[in-house]
């Protein structure tokens, strides 16, 4: 389990490390950047794809998660098209 020291020490060599090297030539770190995004997506997976619980449960999940999305736009077209007519740009 994560606590916060160890979430905030990398953070804080980061920034040191960034300050003192600013003025170096910069380090492309786009690459590295993907692929630990990559590996994270991935251990995400495995995660999910390993608790039976929670894929048993993932067709209310998704189920709710579509109504939740669905609601949303819905009401957020709503809204704008009030607002629109209230600020006559129609």
């Amino acid at each position: 389990m994560l606590n916060l020291p160890s979430l905030l020490i990398p953070l804080i060599a980061g920034i040191l490390l960034g300050f003192f090297l600013q003025n170096k030539k910069r380090v492309n770190l786009s690459k590295v950047t993907f692929a630990i995004i990559i590996v994270l997506i991935f251990s995400m997976g495995f995660m999910i794809g390993s608790n039976n619980e929670l894929l048993a449960s993932m067709y209310k999940i998704g189920f709710d998660s579509i109504i939740i999305v669905l609601l949303s736009v819905f009401f957020s077209v709503i809204f704008v098209k009030a607002v629109r007519k209230v600020v006559k740009l129609e």
